[in-house]
């Protein structure tokens, strides 16, 4: 269970952001309410939503998950592989301050590179996805992290996406959205799996809070599969985030 979410406000120069998509450029304005509706699903799922401001010197700030990486035991500091974000973890150390201990605060350090959006966590199990932003000596260096704590970790290649939570998203119970690549993974093979249509491939990142769903809107199939589990579902549109590579676990860091 969660009772906390950091999220940060999207800036202006958002829509310069990073991207491999080609949706055009996002309504700035659209982004903001899309944020603040965001939030407000994080709050009905029962989270104290602490929320920074924007940074203009970051594009890409408002996908804090990349920064960090928080537990129940400690939290990480990232080393994004993104050259244009390695600064923005400079301002999330204060903020994660306010939460942990400065001995519960580790680091990743160069030349290892590794971003949230490739930590899938299971209990006290992490999957790390190696990909362009995350490299093996970053994941190693969590994963020892992750024992110093009596926790476990493992690698998970990528082949052609961007995250490791682009293509596969744990929703508790066991029940594990997945779509892409990873259909035929065996790493994945314990779990139930729900699959995720190539055409909605973008939906296989949803996001279990506190017993509820949040789901990008315009994906109903996505949307009944996870129904059918028995979750309550909150359909949140991200469509100006999705236009810079985002989704809804990027928007937030949840512990």
């Amino acid at each position: 269970m969660f009772s906390h979410a950091i999220v940060k406000k999207p800036c202006p120069a958002m829509i310069d952001g990073i991207t491999t998509a080609n949706l055009g450029k996002p309504d700035y304005a659209l982004a903001l309410q899309q944020h603040q509706d965001y939030v407000a699903a994080l709050q009905a799922c029962g989270v104290a939503v602490t929320q920074l401001e924007a940074d203009e010197a970051f594009p890409d700030s408002c996908f804090v998950e990349d920064t960090a990486v928080v537990t129940k035991k400690f939290a990480l500091i990232t080393n994004p592989g993104a050259p244009s974000r390695k600064g923005e973890i400079q301002s999330m150390i204060p903020v994660l301050q306010t939460f942990y201990s400065a001995d519960k605060i580790e680091y990743i350090q160069a030349p290892g590179t590794l971003e949230g959006g490739d930590v899938m966590m299971v209990g006290d199990h992490f999957y790390i996805g190696l990909s362009h932003r995350t490299n093996q000596e970053g994941a190693q260096q969590f994963i020892r992290i992750l024992q110093k704590y009596g926790m476990s970790g493992e690698m998970v290649p990528l082949h052609t996406i961007l995250h490791l939570k682009t293509g596969v998203s744990y929703q508790e119970n066991n029940n594990l959205l997945i779509s892409g690549e990873f259909l035929q993974n065996p790493t994945f093979s314990h779990f139930h799996q729900i699959p995720v249509e190539p055409e909605e491939a973008y939906a296989a990142n949803c996001l279990w809070i506190n017993g509820k769903v949040l789901v990008p809107a315009g994906f109903p199939h996505t949307q009944k599969a996870i129904e059918q589990l028995g979750y309550e579902v909150l359909v949140v549109d991200t469509s100006e985030y999705r236009k810079i590579d985002g989704g809804l676990s990027c928007l937030s860091l949840r512990f």
